[in-house]
């Protein structure tokens, strides 16, 4: 078979599982992990290594340095690709949509779309699976380009957090209203807003609620529509193990794609315990 001409592109932040970036040639700008004397690229690996150092240690993410934004790119022409497809988690909590917008217009040579995805993790690496299952396709670039704008409303992630904790450390919420979260046993359900901010879908007491919660909204989200899924975690395989079956249940007609932990960066902001799902209608 022909090789593409097209690549899809994507920051580490969309949290495509390795397995999928391998079946479709995906390229991966990785954003960075820095604790005082020790830096990193971000990953599912080393997520475990944050886990493992948390409470005690919680390091500063950075995205990638312009350098990484060049060095892909001389990467995608040596191997003879002349379209590029970059999708990037939201530009409302990250800078890599914009640069690679900037970016990419010094190289007139490549042919690229670059989305704006406002979303974040697997919200945002649907939309690339999406494209790159149209790519395997030999759907025109053009086409694939025009339909992925329309896509981003059709694309969400829900979820479970054990902890308010994290988002506190990370800036997210105020110390207040973590203390009380925390004293009240309160499990907060977080997705994007239409703008790709952070919001909080609901706060729940109890992590049974919380869970069933969680499926209430995808639920809500996917209106018996066909749905492209995704089931990950963070620090919580098994709890994501138990959601399964019942996912599968409620989605009739949804196929879950991707099963994975979260990378390192999303990690550090939303601490152990966390359960997301991703949704994709109308694929």
């Amino acid at each position: 078979m022909k090789k593409s001409k097209t690549v899809i592109l994507v920051d580490s932040g969309c949290d495509v599982p390795q397995s999928l970036i391998q079946k479709y040639d995906m390229k991966v700008l990785r954003l960075r992990v820095s604790y005082e004397n020790e830096h990193y690229m971000d990953s599912v690996a080393l997520a475990h290594d944050v886990y493992k150092r948390f409470p005690e240690e919680i390091p500063h993410t950075s995205t990638p340095v312009m350098q990484d934004y060049y060095d892909i790119i001389e990467e995608i022409k040596e191997e003879g690709y002349e379209n590029v497809i970059g999708v990037f988690i939201s530009s409302k909590l990250s800078s890599t949509y914009n640069t690679a917008r900037l970016i990419f217009e010094e190289h007139p040579e490549l042919q690229s779309f670059i989305l704006d995805s406002k979303n974040i993790s697997i919200g945002s690496g649907l939309l690339a699976i999406w494209a790159a299952e149209q790519v395997s396709k030999q759907i025109p670039f053009e086409e694939i380009c025009a339909k992925l704008s329309g896509k981003v409303s059709d694309s969400k992630v829900f979820f479970y957090m054990d902890t308010l904790e994290y988002l506190r450390k990370g800036g997210r919420i105020g110390g207040v209203a973590s203390v009380a979260g925390s004293l009240l046993k309160i499990k907060p359900i977080i997705s994007c807003n239409e703008e790709g901010s952070y919001y909080t879908v609901e706060k729940i007491r109890g992590a049974k609620a919380g869970k069933e919660k969680l499926l209430h909204h995808v639920e809500a989200f996917c209106g018996g529509r066909p749905a492209l899924l995704a089931l990950m975690n963070g620090g919580a395989q098994e709890e994501a193990a138990a959601i399964k079956p019942i996912l599968k249940k409620i989605i009739k007609q949804g196929k879950i794609v991707a099963e994975d932990q979260i990378t390192a960066t999303l990690a550090i902001n939303t601490g152990p315990g966390l359960v997301g799902i991703g949704i994709l209608v109308d694929p």
